[in-house]
């Protein structure tokens, strides 16, 4: 895998946008695609304790920083060539126990958010810019895993 371009960094940034623009709704489809795929995540987020409840601030804030992460992560593959995870995060993770097909579920879900959240605009190259960002922040999260 090649160097983060600036042009995937700038594709992981407008579509991030588009999903800030409706974060409510782009929340409800995350989480709603996570629980279908791995029902016992609701367990990892107290704040689906009732289920997917679009009218849940905390449910919104979460998604709001998980896409935001995965930004971020972006910005520091151009910038610097990889992704560090601070540690706390890591530890998070530890915690909760989170496991390699959990990630999976995440990234897949984020994915198809992300294609919702764009429309028209979807296409291989923007998945593919969405992908190397998680898989980066997902790696670094791991790394911090105590």
């Amino acid at each position: 895998m090649g160097a983060f371009t600036e042009k995937q960094e700038e594709l992981v940034n407008s579509s991030w946008e588009a999903f800030k623009g409706n974060l409510s709704q782009n929340s409800v489809t995350f989480f709603k695609l996570v629980l279908e795929k791995e029902p016992g995540a609701k367990d990892l987020f107290s704040f689906l304790g009732n289920g997917v409840d679009p009218n849940n601030p905390k449910m919104a804030a979460h998604a709001e920083k998980l896409f935001g992460t995965v930004r971020d992560a972006a910005v520091q593959l151009k910038t610097k060539g990889e992704v560090v995870a601070e540690a706390k995060l890591g530890s998070v993770h530890t915690e909760k126990k989170v496991t390699d097909p959990q990630f999976a579920v995440i990234k897949e879900a984020v994915l198809k958010t992300i294609k919702e959240a764009v429309g028209d605009k979807w296409n291989q190259e923007l998945n593919d810019a969405w992908e190397q960002a998680y898989n980066a922040m997902a790696a670094a999260i791991k790394k911090a895993m105590p």
